[in-house]
């Protein structure tokens, strides 16, 4: 079984990351929340950004606010998304004009019914690039966390329909991504940026058996299940958390506000 390395580096000024784990290739997603107040860190590193329909409102609205001393048009205009894709029911007319003028690409896909924005925007990454190893690409996705509750749960249900992709879930307060029970994991913790609160849940099937290192509270063998015993509150203790499990776990770590 393989090993796979995890490091929240995107969290890290540029220059700070030389070390900080493995070099990733980023893409970005703007969901329709509240843009996390590191979101122009998140676009600074992503080579690939895109809004999911209504997004691209929190992406013109939001992202001034960021920037309280500049002018406002000229920050629409230097945070101009790739593409926006979706069923465009909540996108507003101003808002679709003034990026597709731009030249910003806009994916109409309101024929599909069946699957979420979030869902149609990572598929729209995964075929972008067919035949290149996605082993070192994370795609982040902004406002993923807070607000209706269904949201919130079909974004984790994207996450494991796509689980051999990274795909990290972000809000303000704290981040989400999966562990794939086809590999043993070892997760880099910047202290200066994320923790100490922490979590491990089975998703999908309860674990029989999972075991980790760095943790105030580890496991050794212990069996997971909702009705049962979840790994919520805990702490990380050490700069290095490892985790061994026979079903996928999906980790969570806070932000700091800092």
């Amino acid at each position: 079984m393989g090993l796979m390395t995890h490091s929240s580096t995107f969290l890290l000024p540029k220059a700070s990351i030389v070390g900080h784990g493995p070099a990733l290739n980023y893409a970005l997603v703007v969901l329709n929340q509240s843009l996390p107040r590191f979101t122009p860190l998140l676009w600074r590193h992503a080579q690939l950004r895109l809004c999911a329909d209504g997004g691209a409102n929190r992406l013109y609205d939001d992202m001034p606010q960021l920037f309280r001393y500049d002018d406002v048009f000229a920050v629409r205009n230097r945070y101009k998304p790739d593409v926006i894709k979706g069923d465009m029911d909540s996108i507003r007319t101003e808002v679709r004009d003034f990026y597709a003028n731009l030249g910003t690409r806009i994916i109409d896909e309101s024929h599909d019914q069946d699957t979420t924005d979030l869902h149609k925007c990572i598929a729209f990454i995964r075929d972008l690039m067919p035949d290149l190893d996605k082993s070192n690409l994370c795609v982040l996705v902004a406002g993923a966390l807070g607000g209706r509750f269904d949201h919130e749960v079909g974004n984790i249900n994207v996450v494991c329909r796509f689980a051999t992709m990274r795909i990290i879930l972000l809000s303000d307060d704290s981040l989400i991504h999966l562990l794939p029970s086809t590999y043993h994991h070892e997760i880099h913790v910047h202290s200066s940026v994320e923790g100490p609160h922490c979590g491990l849940i089975p998703i999908g099937v309860p674990s029989e058996s999972t075991t980790t290192t760095g943790l105030q509270w580890n496991l050794s063998a212990t069996k997971m299940r909702f009705g049962g015993l979840v790994s919520t509150s805990n702490i990380v203790k050490e700069g290095i958390v490892t985790v061994r499990s026979d079903s996928d776990l999906l980790w969570t770590i806070s932000i700091k506000k800092a």
